[in-house]
This record gives C-alpha cells, sequence and structure tokens, in this order.
C-alpha cells in the first residue's frame, strides 16, 4: 500500500506534464525547483559548501548563492522533462539536440569497440540516450534500485523509452552483463561523480579529497574499451547541448590497480571541468566529500543539544 501512495503521485505528474507544451514544462520545471530552494533551507548549507569547492573559495556569498538556486532550478527542470517525455517526442527533442565533438565516439563505433561513456550528473542526461540509439550505439546504464519498486519499474520504462538499456544495482550478474555489453561492441553510460558504495578510489576532486567509482576506468581497461566523458548541458532556452570529451587515455603502469587509480585520477579531472563550465547544472544534493559528512553530523547533533 505504501508503494501506491507514492507511486501515484508520479503517475498523475506524467500524465498532467505530457499535455502541456515542452516551453510550458520548462517554465513549470524551473519554478518547482526555485519553490523547492526556498523550502529546502536545511541542505543549502551542503549546497553551498558544493558551489564553493566548484566555483572557488574566493567566490561572494551572493554568486555562491545565485549557484545554489541555478542547481534547484535545473533539477526542477530535468523532472520535468523527464515527467513530460513521450516516444512521439523523440525526433523534436533530438533535433533540438545541439552533439560537440562525436568524432571519437564515430570512430569507437566503427571500430567495433567497446565505449565506456563517463558522465557527471548535469543537465539532462537521459536525452544521451536517444542521440545513442540514433546513431547506432546499443546503450546500457546502471541505475540504483530506489526503495519504492513501482518507482524503480516507471523509471526503468521511461529509460527505455528514451533507448536506454537498465541494469540494476542489486542485480548479482550486472557487472558480467557489463563487461559481455562491452566486448560485444555495445556503449555503457556510467555516472561517475558520486561514489554510491563509498568504496571507490581517492581522488583530489575540486580541491578536496574523496572517493569516486572505479567503475569507468576498471569496465574500459578490462575490456579494451574506449573510455569517453561526456556531459549534457540545458540550453538557456529549449533543448541541450551533448559534448563528447577527448578518450581518456589510461596509461601503462605495473598493475592493473595502478592503471585503473591513474584513469579515475584523469576522469576526476576531466569532470571538474565539464561541472566548472555550467556549475549550476550540477545536481549532486547529496554529502561528497568526507568534510560533508563530518558537517553533516555536526549539524544533526547541534540540532539534537537544542
Amino acid at each position: 500500500m505504501k508503494d501506491w501512495v507514492a507511486y501515484i503521485p508520479f503517475r498523475i505528474a506524467a500524465l498532467l506534464f505530457g499535455m502541456l507544451p515542452e516551453v510550458a514544462i520548462r517554465k513549470l520545471g524551473v519554478w518547482a525547483g526555485r519553490v523547492a530552494s526556498g523550502r529546502n533551507k536545511a541542505n543549502r548549507s551542503l549546497l553551498a559548501s558544493h558551489m564553493r569547492r566548484v566555483v572557488g573559495p574566493g567566490a561572494s556569498d551572493p554568486v555562491i548563492f545565485e549557484a545554489v538556486d541555478g542547481m534547484y532550478r535545473s533539477y526542477g527542470r530535468y523532472w520535468a522533462e523527464t515527467l513530460w517525455f513521450r516516444p512521439r517526442r523523440r525526433r523534436s527533442i533530438m533535433r533540438s539536440v545541439e552533439r560537440v565533438n562525436f568524432d571519437p565516439v564515430y570512430a569507437a563505433r566503427d571500430a567495433g569497440r567497446g565505449i565506456v561513456f563517463a558522465l557527471p550528473h548535469i543537465g539532462n542526461w537521459e536525452v544521451a540516450g536517444l542521440i545513442a540509439e540514433d546513431i547506432g550505439l546499443n546503450l546500457m546504464a546502471v541505475a540504483e534500485d530506489l526503495p519504492n519498486r513501482k518507482i524503480t519499474d516507471w523509471f526503468l520504462d521511461v529509460r527505455a523509452k528514451f533507448g536506454i538499456d537498465i541494469v540494476l544495482t542489486s542485480d548479482p550478474n550486472r557487472r558480467s552483463k557489463m563487461i559481455r555489453h562491452l566486448e560485444g561492441g555495445g556503449a555503457l553510460a556510467l555516472l561517475a561523480d558520486r561514489d554510491v558504495t563509498g568504496r571507490g578510489i581517492s581522488v583530489d576532486f575540486f580541491g578536496e579529497e574523496t572517493t569516486l567509482p572505479a567503475g569507468p576506468a576498471a569496465l574500459a581497461e578490462l575490456t579494451g574499451s574506449v573510455l569517453l566523458p561526456v556531459v549534457v548541458y540545458f540550453k538557456e532556452g529549449g533543448g541541450h547541448i551533448l559534448e563528447v570529451g577527448d578518450p581518456i587515455i589510461i596509461p601503462e603502469a605495473e598493475t592493473r590497480a595502478e592503471r585503473v587509480n591513474i584513469g579515475t585520477r584523469q576522469v576526476a579531472e576531466t569532470l571538474e571541468r565539464m561541472i566548472r563550465r555550467q556549475p549550476s547544472q550540477w545536481h549532486l544534493f547529496q554529502p561528497n566529500w568526507p568534510s560533508d559528512r563530518e558537517n553533516d553530523a555536526k549539524e544533526h547533533n547541534n540540532r539534537n543539544r537544542a
């Protein structure tokens, strides 16, 4: 019963958003994000910390707070577009996507090599599925299981409509599925700017040590796939910019562990540059550095004492 209570609003929102034109849902999503920004004051200090790392410690408070507001506005737009998407809109969405630096993708595809796309949580990354399908790539992605199975199934259905085959983190065979997919010349999209498991590689990320997932570098190294950073930015109005970075070449090293460590650090450096270009489109609302978690615990203890 609890699953239905949380699931029904998703279905109603998708129904209502699906009736509106693109310009209306985009503005509605930005407005909803603005409202959420005003109401989630407890989380704003965490996001301000994120933005200070990205924008730089010398940035003034008004600049940081505007960037935080922008995070909420862009996340609202992401949700609005996801709820609005229908297969009949596929062509019009693809026409609005500007494609940048696709030569490395075409070269890997034509050579029959697997491709590992390393993405940050920026813009609307689901759009990449439409473009991958358009250029003949078989795209797979990994998604977290949500506590609500009905909402998880809804997400799987939405992403299938975007042309993305999903393997869930709960699937005990996910690693072997990803390896077979890459060895067969498929493409794999992995969000690489947040270590969900806490077992990632230690890197310097925006001037502070944290961990990032080893998956992109490890799978590329293991299967001989091309490792490509990619980002999907929102355009100022409607549409998106899908930009592919130059291939990340994992250098030779004595051990595989060293090669994966170096590759992951290279991914971190590249994602930093991509995120800094549009920091307020970065949808990172969770603690991502050890100091975030320490500060979170201190604030929690202070609230309990009060």
